[in-house]
């Protein structure tokens, strides 16, 4: 009988016994519990598994292990050993502090529940319930409690917009949070997710034996599908698959591990076999595309963005870094790593073409009249894919002079324009692309046979004319594409007083 696709399934034990597919996880649970202690944080972006993940772990320490027949974990655990859990999950949406408190206490008021036990009408304070409740279930089972917490940030997020509001809920969560420092002889295990990763001394302040692997390479697969987890767990389901166009769709997510798959995306591509935004989708950036637009930000040095880790691993209601909040909610992902003197460093970049075509698409009308840019994307796919490079200065000329006013704030606007609408097209787009003489404005790869290599400049003066081929031609950066059928190279000039392109070259160099 062919297994279920496990979509929208965050409880093992109804996709365990429900003959649903489950990718084994269990070896790095295992690693987890028995290797590296008994406190740990970590974040992906949203509909990453992180919720099965918590699931898998609560039946595991309650001892169901039928439900782990034929799994790593099936003959390393001790399944007569059992430890109680309470499970708190900040799902719900929160518009105020009032809303958290009052989810906060209903949470608490399931594990009371779940346990057997009353809650005590006469206290309300949130931090002290969690503290009896664990020392009560402990004291009674004779036993040290496991405590696992989902989406721990949402609720910060979801007011993140008004900085009074995400203030005060970030004071309550820490308070929250901090009960679980002075119960140490009472606890297990603790695993904390979340999408974004709020420091210590923000949110966990005292809680210093946390242990975060978020950018730990031994548990980089721990959410997500590898290709081969892919391949060997949904062959039933691949079968007349382009495993290519699958990959270069929904595959590319790193957390210092191998290329990772959305299991949401690659689950309804299963179930439809259509290519759609379907992650994109449930959930809108509508707070990152107004910091992007407020800030100005140059969105074209978002693809190879250079950056340390401790950007990556920084985010506070007071200091938010475009880069760090794109990588932690998913739309940029570690595309290489670079070992330096004082530590690493990542170059960064779109994940896969879902995301790129998505996010560009709401960057486009940052830049460009709406009434522009619903067909241009279509026309410059067509004259790409028939070499018709003529038409192609058409088409960006069109784009350049829709640019509107009020968004007009430079020459970065132009630069940021064209990549735009270039990602739009789901094309393979690499901008500031790096050979041994330089970087290329942008690489644009066509049906896997055809590149076209693009430089664009701004000038003032008519003596400026012709450096941008000359540019690509005197640092051979089409060299690096040489084993492609055809390539070409393209250098766009726009004058930055009159706001138009004044000069146009292109050649066929293979």
């Amino acid at each position: 009988m062919k297994k279920l696709l496990p979509i929208g399934i965050s409880d093992f034990k109804k996709l365990r016994e429900g003959g649903y597919i489950y990718v084994d996880k269990t070896e790095y649970i295992y690693r987890m519990i028995k290797e590296g202690g008994g406190y740990y944080f970590l974040s992906r972006p949203r509909r990453f598994g992180k919720s099965l993940l918590l699931s898998t772990i609560e039946y595991l320490f309650k001892g169901e292990g039928e439900l782990y027949r034929g799994l790593y974990i099936e003959d390393k655990w001790n399944w007569e050993e059992t430890n109680p859990v309470v499970r708190i999950d900040f799902a719900k949406d929160i518009k105020k502090k009032e809303d958290l408190k009052e989810k906060i206490y209903q949470e608490l008021r399931k594990n009371y529940m779940w346990n057997n036990f009353k809650m005590p009408k006469e206290i309300r304070d949130e931090s002290i319930l969690l503290e009896e409740l664990i020392m009560r279930i402990s004291e009674r089972e004779k036993k040290q409690v496991v405590v696992l917490v989902d989406e721990y940030d949402k609720p910060i997020l979801d007011v993140i917009e008004d900085k009074r509001e995400a203030e005060e809920v970030r004071k309550e969560l820490k308070g929250f949070y901090s009960t679980l420092k002075g119960l140490d002889k009472y606890i297990r295990f603790v695993l904390i997710t979340g999408v974004s990763k709020f420091s210590k001394v923000s949110l966990f302040s005292g809680l210093n034996q946390l242990k975060d692997i978020s950018l730990d390479e031994r548990y980089g697969n721990i959410c997500g599908y590898t290709q081969e987890e892919l391949e060997r767990n949904f062959k039933e389901y691949l079968e007349g698959v382009d495993l290519e166009e699958v990959r270069e769709w929904y595959n590319g997510y790193s957390f210092l591990g191998d290329r990772l798959y959305n299991p949401f995306d690659i689950l309804l591509y299963l179930d439809s076999k259509r290519f759609d935004s379907y992650w994109y989708k449930t959930g809108t950036p509508s707070f990152l595309i107004k910091l992007i637009k407020e800030r100005e930000y140059d969105v074209s040095e978002l693809e190879n963005k250079i950056v340390k880790k401790n950007v990556l691993e920084k985010f506070d209601i007071e200091e938010i870094r475009i880069e760090a909040l794109m990588y932690q909610t998913g739309y940029l992902t570690i595309k290489e790593v670079y070992q330096k003197e004082y530590g690493q460093e990542y170059r960064l970049g779109f994940p896969n073409k879902e995301v790129r075509i998505s996010f560009n698409e709401d960057i486009l009308p940052l830049v460009l009249k709406d009434e522009i840019r619903e067909n241009i994307a279509d026309k410059i796919i067509e004259i790409l894919k028939g070499e018709r490079l003529d038409n192609l200065r058409e088409q960006v000329e069109v784009l350049i002079s829709n640019i509107s006013y009020v968004h007009y704030k430079g020459e970065s606007s132009y630069v940021i324009a064209i990549f735009s609408l270039l990602y739009t097209t789901g094309l393979n787009v690499i901008t500031e692309d790096n050979t041994n003489k330089g970087r290329i404005d942008l690489a644009v790869i066509v049906d896997r046979s055809i590149v076209y290599i693009i430089e664009v400049k701004v000038i003032e003066r008519e003596e400026e004319k012709g450096k941008a081929i000359k540019q690509i031609e005197e640092r051979e950066y089409y060299k690096k594409y040489m084993n492609y059928e055809k390539i070409y190279i393209v250098g766009i000039e726009i004058d930055r007083n009159k706001k138009r392109i004044v000069n146009y070259e292109y050649k066929r160099v293979k």
